[in-house]
Parts: structure tokens; sequence; C-alpha cells
């Protein structure tokens, strides 16, 4: 808290906010921005200890969203989204890679474009709830293959995390992470088999 007499302080930092009584005090504005961990692997699927994590949380009473970028399931998408424990909000694609053989992806270019919409689909969900705040934690499933597939922009999450509004942590998950997320994170976990 900064307490200062001088309303010259509060017109010169932004970062201060006037409040109106008898005795002037002036309030730093504090960000609520919570941890970065990341958890990485060698080989897909291994991050459900995660996912149980975010059920418990979720059972306690935090809001949680999981979000996993790679993976479908039957009737998926955000217009389908699970919930469970009334807290935990869990989406996935409408399509994905895990659907279709690798083959035909590469065969049907609108296949490939589907999946591709379905997916940017969720991280622009995901955009939007890392800036209002609304959740306690947010878990970004396989990011990282997003980003390598040029499906998501990394300076697009980069931005994001910077400019993001959540008092809870933000877990990113994945193989192979770019340097400059290594750099942003609280915490980085290397998961092994």
């Amino acid at each position: 808290m900064v307490i200062s007499s001088s309303n010259s302080y509060s017109k010169l930092n932004p970062n201060v906010v006037n409040i109106s009584s008898a005795n002037k005090i002036n309030l730093k504005r504090l960000s609520q921005n919570g941890q970065i961990q990341i958890y990485q692997s060698s080989y897909r699927g291994s991050y459900s200890s995660i996912i149980r994590d975010s059920l418990r949380n979720a059972a306690l009473g935090r809001k949680v969203l999981l979000v996993q970028f790679m993976k479908g399931g039957v009737k998926q998408g955000i217009d389908n989204k699970v919930k469970l424990c009334d807290n935990l909000t869990w989406v996935r694609p409408a399509h994905s890679y895990d659907h279709y053989h690798s083959e035909e992806i590469e065969k049907n270019q609108n296949l490939k474009k589907t999946i591709h919409e379905s997916i940017y689909e969720l991280w622009n969900l995901c955009k939007k709830e890392l800036i209002s705040g609304e959740k306690d934690q947010i878990i970004l499933d396989e990011i990282f293959l997003a980003i390598e597939m040029k499906i998501i922009d990394k300076d697009d999450l980069i931005s994001t995390l910077e400019n993001r509004f959540i008092s809870g942590d933000v877990i990113l998950t994945g193989t192979d992470i770019p340097k400059d997320l290594l750099l942003m994170a609280n915490q980085i976990t290397e998961l092994r088999s």
C-alpha cells in the first residue's frame, strides 16, 4: 500500500487509486496474477495427475477450466462443455487429430482446416477466460503441440499470459516447450516415465 498526502503523486503514477475521504489515502493497484506452471514430458498422454488435481480442486470449490487442445471427444467443442462438481469445466475440440489417421488428415485439406479451426476456437475461449479472471485455475493441456503445429501463435500465447487476470495458476503442458515460455514460468516440472 502506498500512502501519500501529495495529490501530484497519484497524477504522476497511474498505478495509484485515489479514494475520497476525510483522510486522503492513495492505494496502489495490485495485479492478481497467479503462477504459470509448465509440465513437460517426452511423450503425449502423461498428464493424468494434472487432470486428477483439477477434479480435486473443483471438488474443493475452486472454479477450474480444463482445455485439452489435441484430444477430442464425442459431441465435444465449446458448445458441449462437460461440467463436473459444478466447478470444473472440461472442454475439447469438436474435431481433433485423435479422431482420424494422420494420412487421412494430410490428404484432406478441408478436414485439416476444420480441425485447426476447432482447436483455434478453443484458444479464443481460453483467451477470454484468462483475461476475465473468473476462473481460479486454467489448464491448457498440450497447448505446445498446437503451437508446434502452427495452429496457435506463440506470441499470442505469451501476450495473453502477460495480460491475464487470474488469481490462481495457469498450467501449460506439452512436449516441446519454446524457450520464451520456459522463461515466463514460475514452476517447471519434467515428468519422466
